[in-house]
């Protein structure tokens, strides 16, 4: 941006009506007065940092840029594209071409082959995805397939074991720098992210692999050893205020969100209930007491978050649903009896949610209007996150359960698996959604498993006796 790299658009082929949206947007009459005093604020920065631009002497603008470019450079270690994702891949082939270098350069040609990785072609139509999306989904089929009846020493258990070995987070990152002293460990998102592990994917490996038993003692060892350095690496990013955010500590600074440059205002990284309630299923699972200060302070950060009517928000899932479903799962699993008011006003709004069909679904319209929370046409993936939570709150033989239930048995295909057509992941709230091809079969499985050995009198949600006893 600071060098100001121009392209000549073709008439008839560019957007001009983005433009005019976007200057339209830029004053929102709603806006609290905290907000519009900040923009305003900010706004008069810039203007004294045009200012600055034309002034002759340039050296800190210089010396900046080496920076950000020496920055850049490093990021692309170990990486598939810049963060491994879309928006700063792209942004790289931009800043590489503005420093000078040609189309054909290597690091240039390195970039938009990351881009091309993510390309889909079907038929007529070119679409480009976010990401990739492989250390989370191997994490959440191995859960899957082992609470459905998968023995923890299986072959294909131990292959998926070792994959997620093969690609935890062994050298520090950005995260560091507010993890002082904290463990090296952790796990990414996509095929390569060494920079940027995140809590909720390494929550859910740690959660998958505590559920394994592999009979060489050697791997055994090996994967004792990474789920000591996980949450060895989750304690160090526990915020203040008792709960994770995704990829920092700390990251929860409001003015931040009202810089100009923002992008789609998603500059901080606060706690969250539904990475919170991960994390407290992995610290349960691997051995921490319930009544540790860590597991403590996180609870009482889910608490604290639930709403008036007893859901909780939910920002990684479409969006009340996926939160409820957590939480409840994180209390039960600390010790919560379903008899709490907390337990109970959950249960009775997943109850009031429930469709006419039996299942559930929310649309992500409730981020920007939360008077439609639990709302929408049924989906796989919410039945089965709404089933989970009744099932935590303590209602495995309701009504509402048994007709979820059948909700599922009657629209699984042929495949064996579900197919939803809504989006139930979440990007970044009203703004970017995604779709999980893999959820409309993890999480009805999953609600499926937990009914099942309910019904047979197993407690799915008690802390395993091997767990407390490696403690």
């Amino acid at each position: 941006c600071a060098l100001r790299p121009r392209c000549e658009v073709p008439a008839g082929c560019g957007i001009a009506e983005l433009g005019r949206e976007c200057a339209a947007a830029r004053d929102d009459p709603s806006e609290s007065l905290r907000g519009a005093t900040w923009r305003r604020f900010f706004r008069l920065v810039e203007v004294a940092l045009r200012i600055y631009e034309k002034a002759p002497l340039r050296g800190l603008r210089r010396r900046a840029l080496e920076r950000a470019r020496d920055w850049t450079l490093e990021r692309l270690d170990k990486s598939d594209g810049l963060g491994a994702i879309f928006p700063p891949i792209v942004n790289s082939i931009y800043a590489l071409r503005a420093l000078g270098l040609e189309a054909d350069d290597p690091l240039v040609a390195s970039q938009v082959r990351e881009l091309e990785r993510l390309e889909i072609e079907e038929s007529t139509t070119l679409r480009i995805q976010p990401c990739f999306s492989p250390v989370w989904d191997t994490a959440l089929a191995l859960d899957t397939l082992l609470d459905c009846g998968l023995a923890p020493d299986s072959a294909p258990a131990r292959r998926a074991a070792a994959w997620l070995l093969d690609h935890e987070v062994r050298t520090p990152g950005d995260w560091s720098r507010k993890s002082v002293g904290g463990q090296v460990g952790g796990w990414y998102f996509e095929y390569a992210n060494e920079f940027y592990p995140d809590c909720d994917d390494t929550a859910q490996v740690v959660t998958s692999l505590t559920k394994l038993r592999h009979p060489d003692q050697a791997e055994q060892g090996r994967i004792e050893a990474a789920i000591l350095r996980g949450t060895g690496w989750l304690d160090g990013m526990q915020n203040r205020d008792g709960g994770w955010g995704a990829f920092d500590r700390d990251c929860d600074r409001e003015v931040l969100t009202y810089i100009p440059l923002a992008d789609h205002n998603a500059m901080i990284d606060p706690a969250t209930v539904d990475v919170t309630a991960r994390v407290v299923e992995a610290y349960l699972r691997s051995g921490r007491a319930p009544d540790s200060p860590e597991l403590a302070r996180a609870l009482d950060f889910i608490h604290r978050q639930q709403e008036s009517d007893g859901s909780w928000y939910g920002r990684w899932g479409c969006n009340y649903l996926y939160g409820t479903w957590l939480a409840l799962c994180a209390l039960r699993q600390a010790g919560e009896e379903p008899t709490t008011r907390p337990m109970r006003l959950a249960a009775r709004w997943l109850e009031d949610c429930q469709n006419d069909d039996g299942g559930w679904g929310e649309s992500p319209e409730s981020y920007s209007d939360p008077e439609s929370k639990g709302q929408g046409a049924s989906t796989a993936s919410q039945t089965g996150w709404a089933l989970l939570g009744l099932m935590a709150a303590g209602e495995p033989e309701s009504f509402a359960v048994r007709r979820g239930v059948d909700f599922l048995l009657d629209r699984q295909e042929r495949g064996g698996g579900w197919t939803d057509e809504a989006w139930t992941g979440t990007g970044f709230p009203e703004v970017f959604y995604l779709r999980y091809h893999g959820y409309a079969t993890y999480f009805p499985l999953m609600a499926l498993s937990t009914y099942r050995r309910l019904t047979f009198g197993e407690d799915v949600f008690a802390v395993p006796v091997e767990a407390v006893a490696a403690q």
